[in-house]
């Protein structure tokens, strides 16, 4: 196990860190949104705001962890761009993207985006004690609550004045959802972090309104299982078994119960997530490795590169709260194999996109709107934090 930890945090100090920073747009703001599979740097595209908040949540965490000042002003730097740019100053929320300028390329206003800055806001003003950041954070909580919950749950997509919009953004399998266990997911993570910097009583009551969807909505008990995509009241639309998604929300989770601190969601909730990491475990894992999903029982053996980060942090979490070995073990495995088949050794790169079966790249880009530090990132972090004496 302390082989596993120094190996991941040098990954994260020698590797990631500095390749992240290299896409540092000195000029226009922001991080630089696409490096092809050739490695070759396109400075004029569209930087996502997904892509902006998940860099800031990353630097934000990484100066946290390690205490580099350097750190701390990359995050700064990204913090920026946000309030300057993602920001729609009209009629609130963040723009789903821009053109490499900073002037708005896409204005869709989507709750999966919005819980994503609520995420990283709370996180640099964890880091850097900004108070307008969090400020921010907080108008954007506001904004959901009031602008994307129905009677039964949160909306996905909105146009740039939140009128309803089609959800083609975070619809997948030839569906058109309403509402999804994704955004869901991420929506949970973001209001904890907030609540975890704040305390604040009404986003606690949000978080447990999250749970109990979690619980009563998502999971489906007979098949041990999330579900992935849902009509308005939440009737599942597709025979649909994401195995990172399920492996990622078990975690995920697990932290909004540590940092929530109530007894009776840790009894309602916490035998989901220990049953769904064991199901993962006997169902899916596939020796070093974890195949995508599988649609209607037919199985997508792609190996995702946030499939895997996921399913490390996700078994590591499963062997402290259960004490199984074999989880670490898993853990280990899975990362060994990120090492050899995931991780880009050319120079300049990160981790691919994905691999096949056999461990063959496909040829996707290293950066895009989607592809961010965010997985792999955290997945460095929590193990530190986790499992390291220290860094």
């Amino acid at each position: 196990m302390e082989t596993f930890v120094k190996e991941i945090a040098a990954h994260l100090r020698e590797e990631l860190i500095p390749f992240w920073e290299n896409l540092k747009d000195e000029e226009y703001g922001g991080y630089y949104g696409y490096l092809d599979y050739d490695l070759k740097l396109d400075k004029k595209s569209e930087k996502g705001c997904i892509l902006n908040s998940r860099i800031l949540w990353f630097f934000s965490n990484a100066y946290l962890l390690l205490k580099d000042e350097k750190l701390k002003e990359d995050a700064e730097h990204a913090f920026r761009f946000l309030k300057e740019h993602c920001l729609d100053e009209t009629y609130g929320g963040i723009y789903w993207s821009l053109e490499y300028d900073g002037r708005v390329k896409d204005d869709t206003k989507h709750t999966y985006n919005q819980a994503f800055a609520v995420y990283a806001l709370s996180s640099y003003y964890n880091a850097a004690g900004d108070e307008e950041a969090l400020e921010i954070a907080y108008s954007l909580w506001r904004l959901i609550e009031e602008k994307c919950r129905d009677a039964y749950g949160y909306l996905e997509a909105f146009d740039r004045t939140f009128h309803p919009a089609d959800n083609e953004k975070l619809s997948e399998n030839g569906v058109m959802a309403e509402k999804t266990m994704n955004t869901l997911l991420h929506l949970l993570e973001g209001y904890t972090e907030l609540y975890r910097v704040t305390r604040d009583e009404a986003v606690g009551r949000s978080i447990r309104y999250m749970l109990d969807l979690f619980a009563e909505k998502v999971y489906n008990r007979e098949l041990g299982r999330q579900e992935v995509f849902f009509d308005r009241t939440w009737n599942s639309l597709i025979d649909l078994y994401s195995y990172g998604h399920d492996i990622e929300a078990t975690w995920l989770v697990d932290r909004a119960l540590e940092v929530l601190v109530e007894a009776a969601y840790t009894e309602k909730i916490r035998p989901i997530t220990k049953e769904i990491t064991g199901n993962i475990y006997d169902r899916v894992l596939e020796g070093d490795s974890m195949p995508n999903e599988a649609e209607n029982g037919v199985k997508d053996e792609t190996r995702v590169w946030w499939v895997q980060a996921e399913a490390v942090v996700g078994f590591v979490n499963g062997y402290e709260k259960d004490q199984k070995t074999e989880y670490l073990a898993a853990a280990e495995r899975i990362w060994k194999y990120i090492c050899d088949k995931v991780i880009d050794k050319r120079n300049g790169s990160e981790w691919f996109w994905a691999v096949d079966k056999e461990g063959n790249p496909l040829k996707k880009p290293i950066v895009e709107p989607w592809k961010c530090p965010y997985h792999n990132g955290r997945m460095c972090m929590e193990v530190i934090r986790r499992l390291g004496d220290d860094t």
